[in-house]
């Protein structure tokens, strides 16, 4: 895999509750035309921790009412990806 894609293809963490209920699970926010393999390669080489599976799904953009009529949010795609057993990604900002 390209080196430079990897560090192109996570576009940073959704944090929400659903996404921070389960345990050795994080959610990612990637780009539209990621594949399970490079989310896999990316996660390992960026943050240095061993990942089980990825789970890649479509995002469908709500419609919203604007004083201009009806809009429409972007598409986009998220990754659920599960790391092994004793493994940990902390986002805390420490300062």
């Amino acid at each position: 895999m390209n080196q430079a894609r990897l560090y192109k293809v996570l576009l940073g963490p959704v944090v929400s509750e659903k996404a921070a209920g389960t345990e050795n699970q994080v959610v990612f926010k990637v780009t539209s035309d990621a594949l399970k393999a490079e989310v896999k390669a990316a996660v390992e080489k960026l943050f240095d921790v061993k990942v089980e599976n990825v789970r890649v799904l479509n995002v469908k953009g709500k419609s919203k009412r604007t004083r201009h009529g009806i809009g429409k949010r972007s598409d986009w795609k998220k990754a659920y990806v599960r790391l092994a057993a004793g493994q940990d990604i902390d986002f805390a900002v420490e300062g």
